[in-house]
């Protein structure tokens, strides 16, 4: 009808763009238009293959991607910084990559063409996921729709208020198989998400093969939560998920969970115990149990082989180290073992991520920590960001996207309390920790426990909607911050989540559309 005929506003976007200028003329997307890419441009040519892929299913136009030039169509280009480049002066293209960094993009829609640039294949990408927003949520299901393809003409300056914007996914209390990793990367990606967390270890799971340590994975790895058959990635699995996330511009950080959180290790090495006893598996969900030995020197060849072999399947620069809930570790001990293994992940070229009570040992310089309190007062993380310790922000009561909305959740922990829609948006992690200088803050991430999910559908129900919330926080700048504004750009998702099969929980704060 009518409504549909009518273009998404530029404004509409999630997570909002940094700077919108509306303009008069929208762009048709006809049968014949093409996808016109940089020549001799890999980055833009990969881009434009991604971009068909996207549009052929639902539009059911051919969309030739094409090296030739031509004022129409849909344009990817890669700009460079004339003084970088060493050009003189500030030719049209120095001046259309000034100020988009690493990840920006600009997306300008006149009559005749819809043009998006950026510095980097990455700022490509992201692009390209606003443009499926100014589009009809009917350009995401997977069979031919009616159309017309109408997109708001005008332009769109974009850049990432911050570089850490992330997602954890927990494969250890349930192990998701690499399909289920990989679909919810795709929605991740969606919402412009740049780092992929991996909880690959835990009390419940050992969940990737370590050659030198068979047992982690076989019999580490071989139950769960609840006490179902569990599962684990073999290095080519493991490499398949890095090669996927990178496509779409995540980053994946392995995490593997020490002196604590580690049933799964000491059940499989009785040589990992202080008495040389294995424990039995465990399928629960207590905390704080489980201990490393720390004076034992096996327990840093077994560090050192664990970390050696995952750096090397590992092309990010993170390496996760845990650390948190280490209650049967004494002070001095998690102290003295922090010591040990910070500098193992840098001999294998990796820099060290670990949870806030990292700040309580001594983190290593570069060091990143990741805050999961609920109130931001921990003294010791201030301390430590004014020394230069980087935080990326994943307050329980705020970012955890396995807390439930409300009582009647049928999914999820209640420990950090109740969170719905608003409560996951309303802060600003610019300001969360008391005293810790605002350039300290790398991010943001939303952890997702999986204690009580098992299924792709469990994931995207706590998720949705919360997730592109925290995704917002780490991209918009703070001045576009405004729940009663975001909650409608928010509810005209719900469409796309449909036709994309996102099983999302509708919260009663948010206006949702009537269903079709």
């Amino acid at each position: 009808g009518a409504a549909a005929a009518a273009p998404v506003p530029l404004d509409r976007v999630v997570p909002a763009p940094a700077s919108v200028r509306p303009g008069k003329s929208p762009y048709t997307i006809r049968p014949t238009t093409p996808i016109r890419v940089e020549p001799g441009s890999r980055a833009a040519r990969t881009a434009g293959d991604y971009l068909a892929g996207v549009l052929r299913p639902a539009t059911g136009y051919r969309l030739p991607v094409t090296a030739r030039g031509g004022g129409d169509g849909i344009r990817l280009r890669i700009v460079r910084d004339a003084k970088r480049s060493g050009a003189k002066g500030t030719g049209a293209k120095g001046t259309a990559a000034r100020g988009l960094g690493a990840e920006g993009y600009r997306l300008v829609v006149t009559r005749r063409a819809v043009t998006i640039s950026a510095r980097t294949s990455a700022g490509l990408f992201h692009g390209i996921q606003t443009l499926r927003q100014l589009l009809p949520a009917s350009v995401e299901r997977a069979t031919r729709q009616p159309g017309p393809w109408r997109i708001s003409g005008g332009t769109i300056t974009d850049v990432p208020r911050y570089a850490w914007r992330g997602a954890m996914l927990d494969v250890s209390r349930h192990f998701f198989t690499v399909d289920q990793v990989k679909a919810y990367v795709d929605q991740l990606a969606l919402y412009k998400i740049n780092k992929l967390h991996l909880h690959l270890s835990d009390d419940q799971g050992w969940r990737i093969a370590i050659d030198s340590w068979p047992r982690l994975a076989t019999y580490g790895g071989s139950t769960q939560v609840g006490g179902g058959p569990g599962g684990y990635y073999t290095k080519a699995d493991y490499r398949e998920i890095v090669r996927y996330a990178a496509q779409r511009h995540l980053t994946v950080v392995p995490e593997i969970d020490m002196p604590g959180h580690t049933n799964a290790a000491l059940a499989s090495y009785a040589d990992l115990n202080c008495d040389g006893v294995a424990p039995p598996l465990y399928t629960g969900t207590e905390v704080g149990f489980s201990s490393l030995c720390v004076p034992k020197e096996v327990t840093y060849d077994f560090v050192d082989d664990v970390i050696r072999e995952i750096a090397a399947l590992t092309p990010g620069r993170y390496l996760h180290i845990g650390g948190d809930e280490a209650h049967s570790t004494s002070h001095d001990d998690y102290v003295a073992f922090m010591d040990r293994v910070q500098p193992v992940v840098a001999k294998y070229g990796k820099t060290v991520v670990g949870w806030h009570q990292l700040t309580g040992a001594r983190p290593a310089k570069g060091a990143i920590a990741q805050y999961w309190g609920t109130d931001g007062s921990e003294k010791e993380v201030a301390d430590a960001a004014k020394n230069g310790t980087r935080l990326v922000l994943s307050p329980a009561n705020r970012a955890y996207l396995d807390m439930k909305y409300d009582p009647s959740t049928p999914l999820g922990l209640s420990w950090a309390g109740y969170v719905e829609a608003k409560q996951s948006y309303d802060w600003d992690p610019g300001s969360y920790i008391a005293d810790a200088p605002p350039s300290s803050v790398l991010g943001v991430e939303a952890p997702l426990w999986s204690e009580t999910l098992s299924t792709s559908a469990h994931i995207a129900y706590m998720a949705f909607p919360r997730l592109p919330g925290i995704a917002e926080l780490g991209w918009s700048p703070r001045s576009t911050h405004d729940w009663d504004d975001y909650r409608v750009r928010l509810a005209a998702q719900a469409p796309r989540w449909d036709a994309l099969g996102i099983d999302y929980y509708r919260s009663p704060q948010i206006p949702w559309p009537a269903a079709e």
